[in-house]
């Protein structure tokens, strides 16, 4: 007796794990996706490496753009270009009807962090940009997640559009903030984005928002030795507000952040600078806490130009909203990513990154436990909130909107390095870059084929949003940059 009765809990179990095992297969739609990304590894690689080069800052992308675009227009996508005027901001769609479902690109590269492809520093082109955030690799693996859902959705005749949104200036959150107020993305059911990193890992923390603005102050120039007291000096404005609001850092919750950098103070010593520039970030976990250190902000810029007796003038570039997590997306992405399994990275990846870690183990005598984290971290460890900023987060006050990350460099290293520039030229970067792909080609499919998927998202989204109402410090009709520095 006992025997039989082992016997059936043996076949219990088998039948479960075997149900599980079948569920957790991926459905004939996805291996198409599956197989699509792969397919094009090569020409994926040949994308980043291409925009890696290219190494454009924001709004400057066009290079980059226009590879992308070309792209999605030889695979049958209706390709918008130049939207929320914007010339390397672009909406690729395929398919019709609902639901519609979004994929994000970014392709800024950032200034001054040219480098090469080897673990020992040395630029590529002196004083060039880099894509030290890794932004190739993001706009490159979009783009095999866009070209993977329409072979899956032509192929298996699924109804819905995909799009793929052109989102440029990411570093300085301008792109998507101004594609949102001309309503690019006012239709969209579900949005879904992934970012390059040290890790992989879903996006289930938050963001800080951010202000960015420019305080010009003008004052009267005068001969600095001979006749100073018939100067005014905009610099002197500068320089007293930046004492002001660097006495202003005590008073501010821990989360907050100020800084800032003077974009011109003048041409020359002798001369009293008549016009002076000085740009600010301003951050915090909330965006109304972001409002109420602009207005201080404001106000102490206000005060140096009565004590210098100049004028001041003020441009607000942008202004960005915190990122607002969606559980069930998280939940659906952690369950893909782990559906998959990470790459596996090679000895010789792994030494590569051992190499691009040794310059920080003698600057800062940190250790690194790990060369390359390959492993999923769990939905807990991925709550903790970002600390940086993303234009992402003004889309998700809008839109059910989840995210993600993939190991596309050495561990822990830090953000906005010419390491993470080496990172995702490298194999080690194109392998992070081909998992994304298919991870979020994969997930999209989910909501296009499971509509309550998209109910639950945009019902979690609609309870995070009852007590928020989005505002924007940006004059309203204003323009974007036409270029940010």
């Amino acid at each position: 007796m006992r025997s039989f009765l082992t016997l059936i809990a043996a076949f219990s179990i088998f039948v479960n794990s075997s149900q599980a095992r079948c569920e957790d297969a991926l459905r004939p739609s996805q291996q198409t996706a599956i197989a699509d990304v792969e397919s094009r590894s090569d020409e994926l690689k040949s994308v980043n490496q291409a925009i890696w080069k290219f190494a454009e800052v924001g709004l400057q992308e066009h290079q980059s753009a226009s590879l992308l675009t070309s792209k999605l227009k030889q695979n049958g996508f209706e390709v918008q270009s130049g939207v929320a005027d914007m010339p390397t901001a672009f909406v690729a769609s395929y398919g019709s009807g609902k639901p519609i479902i979004g994929i994000l690109a970014e392709y800024d590269a950032l200034p001054g962090m040219s480098q090469k492809v080897q673990p020992e520093r040395e630029p590529l082109k002196d004083g060039a940009a880099g894509h030290a955030c890794g932004h190739s690799g993001l706009g490159t693996g979009a783009l095999g997640a866009a070209l993977a859902v329409k072979a899956s959705m032509e192929k298996h005749k699924l109804p819905g559009t995909i799009r793929l949104y052109g989102t440029p200036a990411e570093e300085t959150a301008i792109g998507k903030v101004y594609m949102l107020l001309d309503g690019q993305f006012d239709d969209l059911d579900v949005c879904l984005h992934w970012h390059p990193s040290a890790k992989t890992n879903v996006w289930a923390g938050s963001s800080k928002a951010l202000v960015s603005a420019k305080f010009t102050f003008n004052g009267v120039s005068a001969h600095a030795a001979v006749s100073p007291e018939k100067g005014r000096s905009a610099l002197d404005a500068v320089e007293l507000m930046n004492v002001g609001v660097n006495f202003m850092r005590e008073h501010t919750k821990e989360d907050a952040r100020l800084h800032y950098v003077i974009t011109n103070g003048g041409g020359a010593p002798n001369v009293v600078p008549s016009v002076a520039t000085v740009w600010y970030f301003v951050r915090a976990d909330k965006h109304e806490d972001v409002e109420y250190y602009f207005k201080w902000v404001h106000d102490i810029a206000e005060g140096a130009a009565k004590m210098t007796r100049t004028e001041l003038s003020v441009h607000i570039d942008t202004d960005c909203h915190e990122l607002i997590n969606n559980t069930p997306l998280s939940e659906l992405l952690f369950e893909n990513l782990t559906r998959i399994g990470p790459p596996e990275f090679t000895e010789n990846e792994r030494e590569f990154a051992r190499r691009i870690q040794q310059p920080l183990i003698e600057e800062f005598d940190t250790t690194f436990p790990l060369a390359i984290d390959g492993e999923i971290k769990s939905l807990e460890e991925s709550q903790q909130p970002s600390k940086g900023s993303t234009d992402v987060g003004d889309i998700s006050w809008y839109v059910p909107t989840g995210g993600f990350r993939t190991t596309c460099m050495a561990a822990e290293s830090p953000g906005h390095s010419w390491q993470n520039v080496a990172c995702i030229g490298s194999t080690i970067g194109e392998k992070g870059i081909e998992y994304a792909a298919k991870a979020m080609a994969i997930t999209a499919l989910d909501l296009f084929e499971k509509p309550g998927l998209v109910q639950d998202a945009k019902a979690d989204w609609k309870q995070r949003m009852a007590d928020r109402k989005y505002t924007s410090l940006i004059p309203k009709g204003q323009k974007p940059p036409v270029k940010i520095r």
